[in-house]
Parts: structure tokens; C-alpha cells; sequence
């Protein structure tokens, strides 16, 4: 039965378990000491244990959810002997001895303590007497404990807290042979339990999941359960999952005074730490009952709160942040809106707008949120003030509020919410350019930063020329670049009229970007220097969007260029920056991208697998979602796990990142086999001249495998695209082996391809053999499984076999290192296989680990697909 249900331990629990000399599984307490180490409840059931060896009373104390009923459980089961278990029951809490009852499924005489201990002696003797929920115990039943306890061994839970009379709890304490506090569950334990309920997990939402929980397993097996369905949160006092949780923690709080209700309830709102004097009188009540901790840590800041509050006074945190959301959840909106509003006045400004907005404050809300934002720092935190302040229902923004609020969300590098803010379809909110060109002009970025700068030149066009000079720069950047969006070669007409108007170093600084742009496009010489000098400028003079936006638009052209390293250094130096600045969207599309310029590369597949399959499990902008599913599917892809590319593929073939998603769909389609696929009609659209020129690469291999022509050449792009290109039309192994040599230091995989196909198209074996040597070598060397393989089976053409993988005789893989690479040979990550075998994520791990030991693999795609080799030869597939 679960924790908080009216009941003992378990439906079956109750009266004796087996018959006299009966044995549980373990030995009086007796515990691998290995085990104690990693697992603090069997540490605290082997000190139990030991106390039992004589008569004697254990106490067993937690709070709700803390896992006492499985605690006394294991107990149970570790001792050999007769046992007898009950439990007090909350509905029947004023029944004398009725826990003894159930125990014993005997009518006790309960008119008189003595004799009721000595009719509960003569039937326990020498066995185990289990109560559990003592909390919910008669008190004559906690009255004749001591007495029990003097000639039998007795074992009881008590939840924390209670509703004992003090001097009860006093007597239990004398008389008790150890006194024990339920330990919360490891992080290692709690993450195992996570994923045998939710295999499909994210790593991220498994941390967040541990730090909610807070050591509580009721409150891991609910939030687990809840990863599991994929269902949108219920309210916190909800129990759809059927945990009980809700029902525990309503009834202990029921157990509390009213100040320590509150003061739980006010930590759930708050959803941090906060000053135990902020809580009042019920936060000692709270930490005496185990809800909370209190620590007066080293002086700091307090987190949410202000730079001048210092940790030297009293920090009061949840033990399990999930429990004190319930009991928030378990307020009335009556009783939750007025703790908001007495949180408002006690948190910093930040913090305020948002609880009064939950109070229904909403003019008040506003009038803090704009004050607050005009305070912050960062612009992540300005950007959620400012677009609260907007979105409060029954109040009007004013225009001021509404243009900082756009400008803010634009900063952060959310456009849509700029957009939404300004107006559109579903929210219209006409704009005049005339009459209000501030806001054409951010209604304009807003476009242009979705992809759209056809449409943000026409949001800009009627912007007059007697505007405030700064709104002017503004509408000629949008000219200049919608024009470069659509006509390239009439951007320079544009920019000759710009630098008629503005001078060649314009003051506004968007503009210079702008122009910097042009440079770029252009590929006029120094255009890097001109982008990262416009990009600097605008961080020092205060235009951050500026700034922002010429370091993606650098990190977009280097990658086009196939300067991938520099584009990789520069993506994480801008990345770092708006980490600072709490920019995430921003942020995002920065380490999305350098996750793909190194999986171009091919360069660390595992780490890009890792760091890029964690990304898309987050809440992303689209073209940071693109950018992040390209990179993790062309590693998987290139590793061997097809299945899982191609799939998850399919889910970010949109947005701003379409291109490069399509051509990595159509190498993966080919890597897979399916040539035609990759074959298939396409965007015309060009992505640049690595990533056009690419496509033409992988339209070659895939006419090839099916014996076709060549595909046509497309424009001259890159030098090393041209010469890749060259070589597929006349088939010239020469060619191709020149062709690798310019890859070297641009993408290791195409090396690789081009020295396949020298080896694949020349007919002197003298020849052809070294160029499929060095194509096995490098292939092995980044981890490529599927160009590895290719490699290896046109060496065998030549007659050439050869074992390089240096896997140690004799060391034979385990059946479990098996059972873990065929899942990963499937496609499925750590967290997947750990559900699926009942394992660790740990576990999982180590398993990979020896399998690349014993295989001599680099990587572990490739430890999965040697696996799969010596598996299929011996017939065990």
C-alpha cells in the first residue's frame, strides 16, 4: 500500500508473515559492506538489524513519501523468524490496540495496559512485531510500546510530523533501542528508478526529476511516471499518477500548525531557498518535522534575491522542492492568491511582477515589472519583465512599454515574441509605419531574424526620411538586407544610396553592420575583419542585437565557406557571451552550431552525439533545433545508428535549417543504402557553397551506387568543391586523391569519401590499395562506421584483409557487453538501455567501455557495429 493510504505496510502485510522458524532473505541484518556504501536504506535496515538481536524497540521515522513502509519492509524480510505486522489506520485512529489487532488478528483486552502488554508478549515471544504508521496509533497502543519492547522485539514507523502528545514522543524516545531518520534515495538510485519508469527520459529532465524529488521516492516514482506518459504537468495537487503523494503530504501538513503550513506552502511559490526568517515562526516546525533544511552557509548572495542580502543569515531549503509545490497546490485560490501578495512584498522587484500577476495584481504586476526591468542587467531577465508586463490580462501596455518590450524580446533572440507584442494574425495590432515607424522598424528585425527579409524590407518601406536618425538607420539596414536577401546583385546600388546618406562609417550601428554584411556576401577582401569589427562595435556601443546578430551572420559564413574551425571558435566565443547576458535563444543557436561545423568535421562524434542529443530534448529557437538535429544525425549517421538519424530527422525538416537538415537526410539516405532516396527531388534553394556543393557530392556517390551518370555540376562554388566535383565527372582517380588532400583540414569524412572513391576508380592496384589504406585509416581514426566499412570491403576486392582494430585475443565479450551493443547498434541511447535491462545509465557505460576495450574500438558506434560483425559470423544475431 502506498505512502499516506489508511493502512500498514502492504494489503498482505498484516498479522504473522510464515510459521514459526520461517526465514527471510537475509541473515539478521547481515549486509555486504560494498552495499552499505552505495545504498544508505540497507545500511539503516542492517543497524535496525543489529538492535533486533535482542528485545528491543527500533523507531523508524520520516517524512511523507520518505519510504518507511519499505524500510520496515526489508526489515521484515531480513529476519528469520516469526513475524507479526500491523498498522494504525487514520480512519480508525480512536480504536484501542487496534494496530495490535491487526498484528496479532486476535481480540485484545484493552480495559487494562499491563494486561494487554502481557497478552501482546505471550504471542510475539521470540518473533518480530512490526507497526507501522504509528502516527495514526491509539494512544494506548503508543502507551504499552515500552512495556512490549522490554521482552520482545518491536519495530515501528512514525511519519514526521505527528499529532503524539509531547510526552508521548518522549517516552518512545527513552525507551527506544535506536532512533532512526529515513535516508533520502543517492542520486545514483534515484536516476536507476527514473529510467526502469521512463527509459526515454532525457539526461536533463532525469537531473531535474533527482533535484525535485529531493531523495523522496514517492515523489520520484510521480514525477517519473509523469516523464513516462509525456503529458503536460498536472496541477501539484493532482494525483493522477495513483502515487499517494498528494494524499501523504496533505495529511501531514494536516499534523502541522498553521505557520508551518504556510510557510511549506510559501516555499513551493517561491520555487528556491529562501531566508528562514522570511518564513516565519513555521519554518522551525518544518525542520524539526525533516520538510526542510536549515544552513547558515558562508556569506553570498542569496539566489533571487538582492546583491546586499547575505547567506550568513539562516537559509531554509525544501528537502524535496516537489513535496512543497503540493502543498502550495493544496492552497485554495483564495489562500494561494493572498500568500502571492504577502511574497510580493518580501522578494525582490524580479520576483514580485510575478506574484502579483498569480494574486491577480495585474495593474500592480505591471507597474513593478516595468520598474524591474528598467533595473535588470541581463537582457533575458528584461525580456521576461517586459513581455509579462504586455501579456497581463485587463491591461493595457502603453506604447513605451510595448517598443521596449519588442526591442527587449529582439535582444534576447525571441522574434516571435516581438511580433506578438507589435501584433499579428492572431493578435492584430495595426502598425502605420508614418505614424509609428519605431515600431515598423522592430517589427521589420523581427522578420528579418525568422528568415523572412523580403517581408521585413516591405514592414520598413514607408518609414519617412524625416524620422528621428536612429529609426532612419534602422529602416535602411532592413532596405539594404531585404534587398541582399532577394537580389543580391542589386544590394549594390543600395549600398552606394546608404553611403551617400549615412557617410561610409555610419554612426548607427546596425547600418554598419549592415554594410559589413554586404562586404560578407560579397566575400570582399578583410569581410571577416569588417564582421567581427561591426559585431564588436555594437557590443561596446550598446547594441547587443546588433552585435548578436553580425556574429551569426560571421558564423553563417565562415560555415558556408568551409572555414569550419574558425566558424566553430567564433559560434563558441558568441555563445559564451550571451550565456552571460542569459540571451538563451540566443545562446543556443550559437552551440547549435558549433555542434554542427564539428560534426562536419568529423570531429569527436561521441562528444557531438552526447552534447547535441541533450540539446533537442530543450525547448529551442527553430534554426538552433535544425542546426542541433543535423549535427546529432549525421554523427549517428556516420557512426552507424541510421535508424535513429533518419527518425529523428523527420521531426526538424522546417524552419531556417531546412537545408542543412535536407542534405543531411539525403546523406543518411544514402550511408543507409537507399540511393534513390538520396536522389530524389529537392529545394533548389542554395545553402551556401559547402553545403550546395555537398549535395552535389552525395547526388554523385548516390548515382554511382546506382549506376547511373553523374550528376550535372552545379556553379562554381569553393576550390575543393570544384575539384571534388571535376573529378566525379571524369571519374579520375587523380583527381579524386588531390581532392582529399584539400579536405584534409576541412571535413575529415570527406577526405575519407575521396580517397574511397581514388581507390574505388582506379585500375592499378599499386594505386588504388594505398588510397583505401589511408581512407580504412582515417575512417577508423574519427570514428566514420560506415565509410570504415565501405573501405574494408573494397580492400577485400584487392584481396587485401587486414585487422587493425587491435582487439585482444582471448577477451571474449560478455553475453551482458552484447545485449548493450546490439541496443546500440539499434540506435538507442544510454538512457534507453538502461530501462530496458534494468541497469544503470552507469552500467550501461561501463559495458560500452569494456566492448571498445575488448573490440579495439574508438568510439562506441563503431564497438556496435564490429559487435554486430562478430555476431552475425558466428551466427548470434
Amino acid at each position: 500500500m502506498p505512502e499516506g493510504a489508511s493502512g500498514g505496510p502492504s494489503a498482505d502485510a498484516d498479522g504473522p508473515v510464515g510459521g514459526p522458524g520461517s526465514t527471510g532473505s537475509g541473515a539478521n541484518g547481515s549486509v555486504d559492506p560494498a552495499v552499505l556504501d552505495t545504498d544508505p536504506a540497507a545500511a539503516l535496515v542492517a543497524t535496525a538489524a543489529a538492535a533486533l538481536r535482542e528485545p528491543g524497540l527500533v523507531v523508524i521515522t520520516g517524512a511523507p513519501g520518505s519510504g518507511r513502509s519499505t524500510l520496515l519492509r526489508r526489515l521484515q524480510e531480513s529476519f528469520r523468524g516469526t513475524v507479526y505486522a500491523g498498522g494504525g489506520l487514520a480512519m480508525l485512529r480512536g480504536v484501542a490496540a487496534l494496530p495490535l489487532a491487526r498484528a496479532l488478528r486476535v481480540r485484545l483486552p484493552v480495559h487494562d495496559p499491563a494486561l494487554l502488554s502481557e497478552a501482546v508478549r505471550s504471542r510475539v515471544r521470540h518473533g518480530l512485531l512490526l507497526i507501522d504508521d504509528l502516527q495514526w496509533a491509539d494512544p494506548l497502543t503508543v502507551a504499552a510500546l515500552p512495556a512490549i519492547a522490554a521482552h520482545c522485539r518491536v519495530a515501528v514507523t512514525l511519519r514526521t510530523p505527528h499529532r503524539l502528545p509531547g510526552d508521548a514522543e518522549q517516552t518512545l524516545r527513552a525507551a527506544a533501542t535506536v532512533w532512526l531518520a529515513a535516508p533520502p534515495l543517492t542520486a545514483p538510485i534515484a536516476e536507476a528508478m527514473i529510467r526502469q519508469i521512463a527509459p526515454a527520459a532525457s539526461p536533463a529532465a532525469v537531473a531535474d526529476i533527482v533535484r525535485r524529488a529531493g531523495g523522496v521516492p514517492l515523489a520520484v516514482t510521480a514525477l517519473a511516471r509523469r516523464a513516462a506518459t509525456r503529458r503536460d504537468a498536472p496541477a501539484p495537487d493532482s494525483d493522477a499518477e495513483g502515487s499517494g503523494l498528494a494524499y501523504a503530504v496533505a495529511t501531514a501538513l494536516a499534523d502541522l500548525g498553521r505557520p508551518a503550513r504556510t510557510a511549506m506552502a510559501a516555499l513551493g511559490l517561491l520555487g528556491r531557498p529562501a531566508p528562514a526568517a522570511m518564513l516565519g515562526e513555521g519554518a522551525a516546525e518544518l525542520a524539526a518535522a525533516g520538510l526542510i533544511e536549515i544552513t547558515s552557509p558562508a556569506a553570498g548572495p542569496v539566489a533571487g534575491a538582492s546583491a546586499t542580502t547575505s547567506l550568513a543569515i539562516p537559509i531554509a531549503t525544501p528537502v524535496s522542492p516537489f513535496v512543497a509545490e503540493i502543498a502550495a497546490g493544496l492552497l485554495d485560490p483564495a489562500e494561494r492568491a493572498a500568500l502571492h501578495r504577502r511574497l510580493a512584498g518580501v522578494v525582490p522587484p524580479r520576483e514580485a511582477a510575478r506574484h502579483l500577476a498569480a494574486a491577480g495584481a495585474a495593474q500592480e504586476a505591471y507597474t513593478v515589472a516595468v520598474e524591474a526591468a528598467a533595473g535588470t542587467p541581463s537582457s533575458g531577465d528584461r525580456a521576461e519583465l517586459l513581455l509579462l508586463a504586455c501579456d497581463l490580462p485587463g491591461v493595457t501596455a502603453s506604447a513605451e512599454v510595448r517598443l521596449a518590450a519588442a526591442k527587449a524580446a529582439l535582444v534576447a533572440g525571441r522574434p516571435q515574441a516581438c511580433l506578438r507584442v507589435l501584433g499579428d494574425e492572431k493578435n492584430p495590432r495595426p502598425v502605420d509605419a508614418a505614424s509609428d515607424p519605431a515600431a515598423a522598424v522592430l517589427r521589420g528585425e523581427a522578420l528579418l531574424q525568422t528568415g523572412a527579409a523580403p517581408a521585413a524590407r516591405v514592414a520598413v518601406e514607408h518609414v519617412p526620411d524625416d524620422a528621428a536618425p536612429d529609426i532612419v538607420g534602422g529602416r535602411d539596414r532592413l532596405r539594404l538586407l531585404g534587398v541582399l536577401g532577394t537580389d543580391p546583385a542589386a544590394a549594390g546600388v543600395e549600398e552606394a544610396q546608404i553611403r551617400a546618406r549615412h557617410g561610409d562609417e555610419p554612426a548607427h550601428l546596425g547600418l554598419r553592420a549592415a554594410l559589413a554584411a554586404v562586404r560578407a556576401a560579397n566575400r570582399a577582401p578583410g569581410w571577416e575583419y569588417g564582421l567581427a569589427t561591426a559585431a564588436a562595435a555594437a557590443g561596446t556601443g550598446g547594441d547587443p542585437l546588433a552585435a548578436r546578430w553580425s556574429a551569426w551572420l560571421l558564423v553563417e559564413t565562415l560555415t558556408a565557406d568551409g572555414r569550419l574551425a574558425d566558424a566553430a571558435s567564433a559560434a563558441a566565443t558568441a555563445g559564451a557571451a550571451c550565456a552571460a547576458d542569459l540571451a538563451y535563444s540566443w545562446q543556443t543557436r550559437f552551440l547549435a552550431a558549433q555542434l554542427w561545423c564539428t560534426a562536419l568535421r568529423g570531429a569527436d562524434l561521441d562528444q557531438v552525439t552526447s552534447r547535441a542529443g541533450d540539446l533537442t530534448d530543450r525547448t529551442l529557437p527553430a534554426i538552433a533545433r535544425g542546426y542541433a538535429a543535423a549535427a546529432v544525425s549525421l554523427t549517428e549517421a556516420d557512426g552507424g545508428l541510421l535508424a535513429s538519424a533518419r527518425g529523428r530527422l523527420t521531426e526538424a525538416g522546417h524552419g531556417p535549417a531546412a537545408p542543412v537538415v535536407d542534405w543531411v537526410a539525403r546523406e543518411a539516405a544514402w550511408l543507409d543504402g537507399q540511393p534513390e532516396v538520396a536522389l530524389s527531388a529537392g529545394s533548389a534553394t542554395s545553402a551556401g557553397p559547402l553545403l550546395d556543393g555537398l549535395r552535389q557530392i552525395t547526388a554523385n556517390w548516390a548515382a554511382h551506387d546506382t549506376g547511373g551518370s553523374p550528376a550535372a555540376a552545379g556553379p562554381p562554388g569553393l576550390p575543393v568543391v570544384a575539384a571534388t566535383v571535376s573529378a566525379w565527372a571524369t571519374r579520375s582517380a587523380e583527381g579524386f586523391t588531390a581532392a582529399a588532400g584539400q579536405w584534409h583540414d576541412v571535413a575529415r569524412r570527406e577526405e575519407v569519401r575521396s580517397l574511397l572513391a581514388a581507390g574505388l576508380f582506379d585500375d592499378q592496384p599499386d594505386r588504388a590499395v594505398p588510397a583505401l589504406l589511408q581512407a580504412e585509416k582515417l575512417a577508423e581514426e574519427a570514428g566514420l562506421v560506415v565509410l570504415l566499412g565501405r573501405a574494408r570491403r573494397a580492400l577485400r576486392r584487392h584481396a587485401v584483409r587486414r585487422d587493425t582494430r587491435g582487439r585482444r585475443a582471448g577477451d571474449e565479450l560478455t553475453d551482458r557487453e552484447r545485449d548493450v551493443l546490439r541496443l546500440v547498434a539499434k540506435g538507442e541511447p544510454t538512457r534507453r538501455i538502461a530501462g530496458q535491462l534494468g541497469i544503470s545509465r552507469e552500467t550501461v557505460e561501463t559495458h560500452i567501455r569494456a566492448g571498445m576495450r575488448k573490440l579495439g574500438a574508438r568510439t562506441r558506434t563503431e564497438a556496435a557495429a564490429l559487435a554486430m560483425e562478430a555476431l552475425s559470423l558466428e551466427g548470434d544475431t
